[in-house]
């Protein structure tokens, strides 16, 4: 097909970071731009994330969206297999060494830049040689970030202005998560710190920075992170998947066990794809679920090296007979946006990962938040801000979980008339949101388009 100038297809390459809470962002937005206008897209990963991402995307996107294989180099890193080029699964010792990896494909990227010729190349916050090598081959770059505003903020405050306070409170970390915050932006791979590697990504974005979020939830920190960086920041909605493109059978058993349950009755219980429980967090959270007298579905996940450990051995002795027909285990994998959107789904046991918050307000589910680690301890003061979920507070230095609390705070949501005030606050947002979305996604590929079109050259500088 031949197209006009104003017309014509316009090709967009995505380099997310190596975690699936990355890449799904990435593809749930590339399915959003090409259903709006005519971009081909091609998303660019390790052959291990592709193979997991690959079976989501609908037949009807075949035409429009292509895979692109990103090679990482094993020879000089033996300790790193290829199927470790992925956060999911990867041990921590591991991680300086995946970022070493990816700084060391830079150049089969640049030759993946030379063969496509891209018009546009939208990538991640860890990667700022991507958009240096993308300005010399003089294809613009943007980048685009996978977590929100306010932690963003947070991050770019406290590298720019380590002694002031951060301008709004309700944003805050508890000592024992401050210190876990500062570790991760003091982290180093590759002799670069991830607080370096941030900063230099957002500042080689062509004029504006993609935000996966809504300025229905956070416009002031929109707003906060623009001045910091001193560009435009555009929300481009909550890219949460349709649960039309979830393959689950409406007749399937667990579709079945919600619909005989009672309108807003049950909690989901689910920790995201990459992070797992400890013993003692699943001993604590099993405990919580038994003394809440709550129906729930709970999604168990070990990693790749405990694939062979039984749910029976982690759960209290007698659990399974205790709880009954109440409840509903399921190991490794759940329908998650079919299973919110149920209406006998009445509240969310979170970690508190941004693609999930923004999953749950879509659905209009109340957040019962237990935050883990890295940005979900901000996510989870967020949530509470906004006031569409209640956190369950741990207790001594270190955070621990306590089941009373855990119980405590799943019947607040649940059936509690505290719960109704954040029933109905969800419900609000998730109205709100909804008619702010289009009206984002516009604006988004209005200024990729401008982006695209425009033909002035511009200076090369090299980087790292």
């Amino acid at each position: 097909m031949v197209y006009s100038a104003q017309h014509r297809n316009i090709s967009i390459l995505m380099l997310p970071w190596l975690g699936h809470g990355h890449i799904s962002p990435f593809l749930e937005l590339a399915k959003k731009l090409t259903s709006l206008r005519d971009f081909h897209i091609f998303i660019c990963s390790t052959p291990v994330n592709l193979s997991s991402i690959k079976p989501k995307l609908p037949q009807k996107y075949s035409h429009c969206i292509e895979f692109v294989e990103l090679h990482l180099p094993h020879d000089e890193l033996p300790e790193l297999p290829p199927h470790y080029h992925t956060t999911n699964g990867l041990p921590p010792h591991l991680m300086p060494t995946l970022k070493k990896a990816f700084d060391m494909s830079s150049d089969n990227f640049s030759d993946i830049l030379k063969t496509l010729k891209p018009d546009l190349l939208i990538y991640d916050f860890l990667q700022p040689w991507a958009p240096s090598l993308a300005l010399s081959h003089n294809i613009p770059a943007i980048e685009f970030i996978t977590t929100n505003a306010a932690l963003m903020s947070l991050s770019v405050h406290q590298l720019k202005n380590p002694n002031a306070q951060f301008p709004y409170t309700s944003i805050y970390l508890r000592d024992y998560e401050a210190k876990k915050f500062s570790n991760l932006l003091e982290s180093s791979a590759n002799g670069i710190k991830d607080g370096e590697r941030v900063l230099l990504s957002s500042d080689r974005s062509r004029n504006i920075i993609l935000v996966k979020t809504s300025g229905e939830i956070e416009s002031k920190y929109v707003d906060y992170l623009s001045e910091l960086m001193e560009k435009k920041i555009v929300p481009v909605g909550s890219l949460v998947q349709d649960p039309m493109d979830q393959k689950v059978d409406e007749e399937s058993s667990i579709i079945k066990w919600l619909n005989e349950r009672e309108r807003s009755s049950v909690v989901f219980v689910s920790f995201g794809s990459e992070y797992f429980l400890s013993k003692e967090e699943i001993q604590e959270i099993a405990h919580g679920l038994e003394l809440s007298q709550v129906s729930f579905i709970w999604v168990i996940r070990f990693p790749k090296e405990e694939r062979s450990t039984s749910v029976e051995e982690v759960l209290p002795k007698g659990f399974g007979e205790r709880v009954g027909e109440r409840g509903v285990i399921m190991e490794g994998w759940a329908p998650q946006a079919k299973i919110l959107k149920h209406s006998s789904v009445g509240g969310f046991v979170s970690h508190c990962g941004w693609s999930s918050v923004l999953e749950s307000i879509k659905f209009g589910v109340p957040i019962i938040a237990m935050p883990m680690q890295l940005d979900q301890p901000v996510n989870a003061r967020l949530v509470e801000e906004v006031g569409v979920g209640v956190e369950v507070i741990r207790t001594g230095e270190g955070g621990s979980l306590q089941r009373e609390e855990v119980a405590k705070v799943i019947r607040d949501v649940v059936v509690e008339k505290i719960g109704d005030c954040v029933r109905i606050r969800a419900l609000e947002l998730r109205d709100n949101m909804k008619m702010k979305e289009d009206e984002e996604l516009d604006w988004v590929v209005e200024e990729l388009m401008q982006l695209c079109t425009k033909t002035e050259g511009e200076s090369v500088s090299t980087y790292f």
